[in-house]
């Protein structure tokens, strides 16, 4: 998911959050279980780094030392820096999820149900550690940056898992647009949790979903 509105509060006075980040989907096989445990210990060191020192002060070198591994291993994993936060598994965890609804499902409805199951395995660990990463993509300039090319990215799947739902064609308009604006509501709603973490994302994502289903009405009144 993109980058959502800035909050305010720098993230480096929040305590870094307990455990690893959430898991995707379980790989399959013991050589891809291990890589998926090392790449998570890499971004669970590197978000507790990055609380402790700040971002900008952190090296590649420190994060590395801290996981046990060499930098060339944390750049075989994570291809610069900005990588170790803005890569995430919640785009596989929905995809997953939305391979798993009926077909005939209306495609918005398929996405609010697949948000649902995605997030259905996360305790209060996963969540406060998606909620540090979110708040430390929105004060550095760099990971927006990142997170904003990463978009490009998740808009691709989307539109893939779009097309296979309708017979249609990824590049079609009507499937490019649906996936951005799929991708454009969820967006202020990931921003209002970071900035109220005690607010319930899948709420938040689920009424967004429903605003987008009712095309996006808007009165004078709440």
């Amino acid at each position: 998911m993109s980058s959502p509105p800035r909050p305010e509060g720098p993230p480096s006075e929040e305590q870094p959050p307990e455990g690893p980040p959430p898991e995707g989907p379980r790989p399959e096989g013991l050589r891809e279980r291990k890589k998926a445990k090392t790449r998570w210990a890499i971004q669970e060191h590197a978000l507790r780094l990055f609380a402790e020192q700040g971002y900008e002060a952190t090296t590649v070198e420190q994060i590395a030392e801290a996981a046990e591994v060499s930098p060339s291993t944390f750049f075989r994993y994570f291809p610069a820096k900005e990588d170790v936060v803005v890569r995430n598994e919640y785009d596989a965890l929905i995809v997953s999820a939305l391979r798993g609804i009926a077909p005939g499902a209306a495609p918005v409805d398929a996405f609010r149900q697949a948000v649902r199951a995605a997030f259905e395995d996360f305790g209060p660990g996963d969540l406060a550690w998606a909620s540090a990463r979110a708040r430390l993509i929105l004060s550095v300039p760099a990971l927006r940056a990142r997170q904003l090319q990463a978009a490009a990215g998740t808009h691709a799947v989307m539109c893939a898992e779009i097309a296979s739902r309708t017979g249609r064609d990824p590049r079609d308009l009507d499937v490019e647009t649906f996936a951005a604006a799929v991708i454009g509501v969820m967006i202020p709603a990931v921003g209002r949790w970071a900035a109220n973490p005690s607010e319930n994302l899948p709420d938040l994502l689920d009424a967004a979903l429903t605003q987008l289903a009712a095309g996006l009405p808007l009165t004078g009144t709440p």
